[in-house]
């Protein structure tokens, strides 16, 4: 247990350390199990829509590798566990460089440990709120310039920032950083392709997220497609996780998901 921070507060629940549990890691608490429990309980078939996220993130992540990206900035990370960026990007390119970026101490520790050998990856403690003074950290510049193409990740977190922070401002404070040829990837919980039974079960879930350390926002797809302005979005657009360039059968109608490229010119 030396990967637990002291300061930790192990009684209320952490959307990371949820997360962590539905992927099937092991770095999670009881309190992180029994929320995560009642929100299946809730809406069965959450877990699934958490994994699809991820199958969703490896489909960008070799996107992007395949475009001649090799430098990945992943804000919000979570808890690595297993498909982290990384794996997939050195996976395709051993050169490619990835800096994890979370606010949770115990993710961002967690991180440090498994990334202790690896020259071109890094775990990093930060809020992602405030990008001027996050892309300015030397940790962050230490590995990833700028000056050249960056792939910045916002998978499973921009529903964690509520209106009144206006998150089309921050991630456009991203995106202004982003040299031409740069991306942006983005995966968001909405609820606009359910039923009338489905929505009332899914304000359970937000319900318990409301106990988290992470309260949850669900934005409709024009919502999220805002995020990508100035950018050119990547076919097939702003679409549900298990639509964008799918290579299973799989199929989860909430979140949806797209990835931008910035100009040339």
């Amino acid at each position: 247990m030396g990967w637990i921070p002291e300061e930790i507060d192990l009684t209320r629940p952490s959307a990371a350390r949820m997360y962590d549990h539905f992927l099937g890691g092991s770095h999670n608490f009881a309190v992180d199990r029994e929320a995560a429990a009642a929100a299946e309980r809730a809406f069965p078939g959450v877990r699934l829509a958490v994994r699809a996220n991820r199958s969703f993130l490896r489909r960008a992540v070799k996107y992007l590798v395949g475009k001649g990206i090799r430098q990945f900035l992943d804000l919000g990370s979570g808890i690595p566990t297993i498909g982290n960026v990384h794996e997939i990007a050195q996976g395709e390119c051993p050169d490619a460089r990835v800096v994890y970026v979370d606010i949770d101490p115990i993710a961002v520790g967690h991180g440090k440990r498994i990334l202790a050998d690896n020259p071109n990856a890094a775990a990093v403690l930060g809020d992602m709120r405030d990008p001027a003074r996050l892309l300015d950290e030397p940790d962050v510049r230490d590995l990833l310039d700028f000056g050249r193409p960056v792939a910045v990740l916002m998978v499973a977190v921009l529903h964690f920032v509520p209106d009144s922070q206006d998150p089309w401002s921050m991630v456009a404070g991203y995106v202004d950083r982003l040299a031409p040829g740069g991306y942006l990837v983005v995966s968001h919980g909405t609820n606009e392709h359910f039923s009338e039974e489905e929505t009332s079960s899914f304000e359970t879930v937000r319900e318990v997220y409301q106990r988290t350390t992470s309260p949850i926002v669900v934005r409709t797809s024009a919502e999220v497609a805002a995020f990508f302005a100035g950018l050119d979005l990547v076919d097939p657009g702003v679409v549900r996780l298990s639509d964008w360039r799918p290579d299973s059968e799989e199929r989860w109608k909430s979140w949806c998901c797209g990835v931008g490229r910035k100009p040339l010119s």
